[in-house]
């Protein structure tokens, strides 16, 4: 769960009071506050509740047999009746990856752009829930109206085709959310409706919660033809097989390379299951487009000379299960290194995964490989505004209040900062916590009560809400191992059969610890002895006498804390 954002120096609340009596068009986010994915939101007015995003996070290198984070979505249980729908701003992991789950507990529509929707449909059939959900294609010209909240779209543009920023029209006026986005004017696709923006503004924006990624950042975002000229130049440089490695979901670098290959003559072979998958989507609705006979099966790649083939992988951020992983370790089936490949990565460490990176890059480089990643070259530019664009942003659409949204801490903040300089009062300005609530009125705002949330962990395919102490159970195994104690007592005579005998994994050698752990188990013996004296034997209570006696002991002797597991075997 997120840590609280909110302090007295930072926060004010709006000198005047809003009527009490007014029922409030609500906001809030059960994730993408504080932190980087599980991208979910709010728009709340009487009985209709309209959800934006359903996010998932990547777990942290201490999360240990975590898959997925996602949402805590209790609120959203408790109030189903009033769903109204699932509306997504683009197709990226961190706005769709926890639908699936999500889907299990409330049945709701699914709207989204044509190829947010692709991808949403082939991660509901894996699921098997394709049959049970109702998704529905949006044009950003429609507006979806309902009793007391309607919704319509303005076109963005990021890192992925069909982007929007979504209106929820209240009766106080509209509620923007911008999605993620930059303002890009040379762009690979569609460019961003600026004059829909404006004209969304000229009319008055109660709120608006916006992208606060790469607030930090000064100027605005490279456009993403420049990345196109900087692969071609790559391309051109390189004598043998050329591996890529990018976010499967990129699919204006996906058609970069795509006509980088056709320039240089490449064959091109696809590896990884989510890549494919892009290939197949991103073809049926014209946003790739390839000659036919220029994709090769992985297996064919050693058909062709090495200066005729590109290889497109999933990886670039080093996940153990990625293609790229496999090949840089020498697991993959069909694809070894070559002493005179080029590997290319295509993207920016996800906070957290830079460990990963680096490991992947070394062990392509013991393979042979030359390896160029982004600090050496420009072959990567974010799909998310920097501080021009998020300026650009607020002073089109003119926010009576502001949230700044999606991102860290301190990305949020100085968000908020660029927002007062644009002109938004400093007490209309709301940072929030995953839970809180802001309540907005047609004279004021204020920040409202708290509604349940946190993290579910997902571990193979399975919802876990309440893991903290299991996890931090994991770290303390990974940190300091476990010893297991086996002991055999006669119940009626309360006295050791056997044992304790110590064993341990992970802890000390027990080879070269044979005294320690010897001296260890004296000790207990000596104290299990005496309990047996005094008091009627107790399972649970024995438990208790081996985990204190051996923590104190090997807290004293080596300043560490094994997880102690006893063993008791009752005759």
């Amino acid at each position: 769960m997120s840590k609280p954002l909110l302090t007295e120096k930072i926060q004010t609340v709006p000198s005047k009071k809003p009527k009490p009596s007014s029922p409030p068009v609500r906001i809030f986010s059960l994730g993408g506050l504080g932190e980087i994915g599980k991208n979910m939101y709010g728009v709340e007015f009487k009985n209709e509740i309209i959800i934006i995003d359903a996010g998932l996070k990547f777990p942290d290198a201490e999360m240990s047999g975590v898959d997925y984070i996602i949402p805590d979505i209790r609120y959203l249980i408790e109030n189903k009746s009033k769903i109204k729908g699932l509306f997504l701003t683009h197709g990226h992991e961190d706005h769709i990856g926890a639908i699936p789950y999500v889907l299990r507990q409330i049945q709701m529509p699914i709207y989204g752009g044509p190829l947010t929707i692709g991808l949403v449909r082939a991660k509901l059939e894996e699921h098997r829930l394709l049959d049970q959900s109702d998704l529905r294609i949006f044009h950003e010209s429609e507006t979806i109206s309902f009793k007391h909240l309607s919704v319509h779209f303005f076109r963005t543009t990021h890192s992925i085709p069909d982007a929007f920023g979504i209106v929820v029209e209240t009766p106080y006026g509209p509620v923007v959310h911008t999605g993620d986005f930059k303002f890009d004017f040379t762009p690979e696709d569609k460019p961003a409706d600026i004059h829909k923006i404006m004209s969304i503004g000229q009319r008055g924006v109660l709120a608006l919660l916006a992208d606060s990624t790469n607030s930090e950042r000064e100027g605005f975002t490279p456009s993403e033809r420049t990345v196109g000229d900087s692969i071609l130049k790559q391309f051109q440089e390189c004598p043998g097989r050329i591996l890529f490695a990018t976010f499967a979901s990129n699919v204006h670098r996906l058609q970069q390379v795509v006509d980088a290959a056709i320039r240089t003559n490449r064959k091109i072979a696809i590896v990884g299951r989510s890549m494919e998958k892009v290939f197949v989507i991103g073809q049926e609705l014209g946003y790739i487009r390839v000659p036919d006979g220029m994709i090769i099966d992985v297996k064919a790649v050693n058909r062709y000379r090495d200066g005729q083939v590109l290889i497109i992988c999933t990886g670039s951020q080093g996940e153990p299960n990625a293609a790229l992983t496999r090949i840089a370790s020498g697991a993959h089936r069909s694809i070894q290194i070559h002493p005179d490949d080029t590997v290319i990565f295509s993207s920016s460490p996800i906070p957290g995964n830079t460990q990963n990176v680096n490991r992947s890059i070394d062990l392509l480089m013991r393979a042979g490989a030359d390896v160029r990643y982004g600090s050496i070259l420009d072959i990567h530019t974010s799909g998310h505004g920097c501080r021009e664009d998020l300026k650009l942003m607020l002073s089109s659409l003119r926010p009576k209040y502001f949230v700044p949204i999606h991102g860290e801490y301190r990305m949020m903040l100085n968000h908020r900062q660029l927002a007062i300089q644009v002109g938004v009062p400093e007490n209309h300005v709301y940072l929030l916590n995953i839970g809180n609530t802001l309540s907005l009125y047609r004279n004021g705002a204020r920040k409202g009560r708290n509604i349940p949330s946190g993290d579910v962990y997902i571990n193979n395919g399975e919802l876990r809400t309440h893991e903290k102490e299991l996890l931090e159970e994991r770290v303390q195994l990974a940190h300091d191992g476990v010893v297991i104690v086996a002991i055999t007592i006669n119940r009626e005579t309360r006295k050791l059969l056997a044992g304790p005998e110590l064993i341990t994994r992970g802890f000390v050698y027990m080879q070269d610890s044979k005294p320690l752990l010897r001296r260890a188990e004296a000790m207990l013996r000596k104290h299990l002895n005496k309990a047996g004296e005094q008091r009627e034997y107790d399972r649970a209570a024995w438990e208790q006498i081996t985990t204190t006696t051996l923590n104190r002991y090997f807290k004293r002797e080596l300043g560490r804390s094994p997880f102690i597991m006893p063993s008791i075997m009752e005759v």
